[in-house]
Formats: C-alpha cells, sequence, structure tokens
C-alpha cells in the first residue's frame, strides 16, 4: 500500500476553491481578493496567492493587470463553440471505441451513480470529466489526449451551467450509461450517432432538445 500525501495548505486552499467554483457557489464574474480569502481561511496571502495562481493555470480563474483574479464567464454562445470543437474530438474517439467497453470511464460512472444525495455539484463535474477523458484516452491517440485537454477548463465550467439544467443528477448519469451503452455496442455509424446526440446540449432551459 504506497503512503498518503500529505495536502499542503496551499492544495487544501486551492481544493476548497476549486470546489466552490465548481459547484457554482462562487459565481461567474465574481471576483477573489488575496486579502478576502485570506481572511476567510485563516491562511496567509502568499498562500492565497500561490493557490489562486494554480487555479488561473488550470483555466478556472483569469487574472488581469491590477485586477484580483476572477471567475471567467462562459457563455451560451461560448458553450456553443466549445460543443462545435467538442464533436469532431469526440467523433474520433467513437470511431476508434466503438464496440467495446472502457474500463476507466464505466469505473467513473459507477463512482458517479454511487454520489451521496447531497454530494456537491464539483463531484458530478469531478466523475464527468473522468469518463469523457477515458473514453478519449482509450482512442489511443495521444495528441488527441492534448487537443482535449486543451478543452478542460471551459468543459468544466460549463458544467456548472448544467447544473441547473439537470436539477435531478441522476438524469445525467443515465444519459451517461446510455451513451457508454451505445458506444460498446457499435456499429461506428452508431457510435457516432450517440455521441452527437449527447453533445447536443440545450444549455438555457431545463428542458432537453
Amino acid at each position: 500500500m504506497l503512503p498518503l500525501k500529505p495536502v499542503s495548505t496551499v492544495g487544501a486552499l486551492a481544493d476548497a476553491l476549486r470546489s466552490r467554483v465548481l459547484s457554482g457557489e462562487i459565481a461567474a464574474g465574481t471576483s477573489l481578493p488575496e486579502q478576502e480569502i485570506a481572511a476567510s481561511y485563516g491562511v496567509a496571502r502568499p498562500t492565497v496567492r500561490e493557490a489562486l495562481a494554480g487555479l488561473v493555470h488550470e483555466g478556472l480563474l483569469r487574472r488581469e493587470r491590477n485586477r484580483s483574479a476572477y471567475v471567467p464567464e462562459v457563455t451560451i454562445a461560448d458553450l456553443q463553440d466549445l460543443m462545435y470543437v467538442r464533436r469532431p474530438l469526440e467523433d474520433l474517439m467513437a470511431r476508434a471505441v466503438a464496440g467495446r467497453r472502457v474500463p476507466d470511464a464505466e469505473a467513473a460512472l459507477l463512482r458517479w451513480e454511487e454520489l451521496p444525495a447531497d454530494a456537491p455539484w464539483s463531484a458530478t463535474v469531478a466523475e464527468h470529466m473522468a469518463l469523457h477523458e477515458a473514453l478519449i484516452e482509450a482512442a489511443g491517440s495521444r495528441r488527441l489526449v492534448r487537443l482535449y485537454a486543451a478543452l478542460a477548463a471551459e468543459t468544466r465550467l460549463g458544467m456548472v451551467r448544467l447544473r441547473e439544467v439537470y436539477r435531478d443528477r441522476d438524469v445525467l448519469v443515465r444519459e451517461h450509461r446510455e451513451l457508454l451503452d451505445a458506444i460498446a455496442a457499435g456499429p461506428v455509424e452508431a457510435a457516432q450517432a450517440a455521441v452527437a446526440a449527447h453533445l447536443s446540449h440545450n444549455w438555457g432551459s431545463p428542458e432537453r432538445p
């Protein structure tokens, strides 16, 4: 058994802020002044600065000259463009993976299904990302993995909006079960169609198209 690695104060603070951003508790457009964060969490400002820098690097926050870090606004137009770019990448995945199960994706779905009812939305975001990234990795292309990783931050932030669309988390879980089943069943054309339908989100209302 591997020993557990201690979590640094910087890491713990980054985890706490990340969870709040991805659960929608810290809304888009909200500034995160270092002094206020330091006072709220009882840590030194250099610790806050380093934690925020890590989240900026992940793409979950942005920072401009002479301005506090803030949660970027992801508009519906941004999300539609994100889907425009994701579709051909996931279409390539469907071609490569059709007809087989992906154990890591199945494991992510199982963890997702077993989340307690009061789990923060950030936990749903984490398992959603783990499932899709496992599918992409199963395609066996390092370049495809790199291209998909470049979209990770916007995809995670987009999931925050889906919290309002999918008020019942089980519906979202069920859609991903149907996606994995369709990919595993094949053939390629059916898997591609399932992926295309899956990515056709209606970001603006609680009703799916």
